[in-house]
């Protein structure tokens, strides 16, 4: 194998092993998204990486999800210029590392 070939290899490895490797995290697991849910403690002991997803399960038309931060999630709000989310399969890739705080 030449150096270019394995130089090849190893650069289509570091592209496409964060997709690879990405987990599909289903927010409340069989519950899905809901109301009278306690998510943080779905969160707790779970390490979420770059390129992983978190999916949000719901009725259609009886829930949205919002992207927010931290902070948004803990004080249940959205910033004023954000749009729902609606479709009821919605997913959220985690595209950025840092706590989302």
């Amino acid at each position: 194998m030449t150096t270019s070939q394995l130089f090849l290899i190893l650069a289509s490895l570091a592209l496409f092993a964060p997709s690879i490797l990405a987990t599909d995290y289903v927010v409340g697991n069989d519950k899905g998204w809901t109301i009278n849910f306690d998510y943080q403690a779905w969160a707790q002991g779970k390490t979420f990486y770059v390129g992983d997803n978190l999916v949000f399960n719901y009725p259609k038309g009886a829930h949205n999800v919002f992207k927010v931060n931290g902070t948004g999630f803990q004080e249940c709000s959205a910033p004023l210029d954000s749009v729902p989310l609606t479709s009821g399969k919605d997913v959220i890739n985690l595209a950025t590392p840092g706590r989302k705080s």
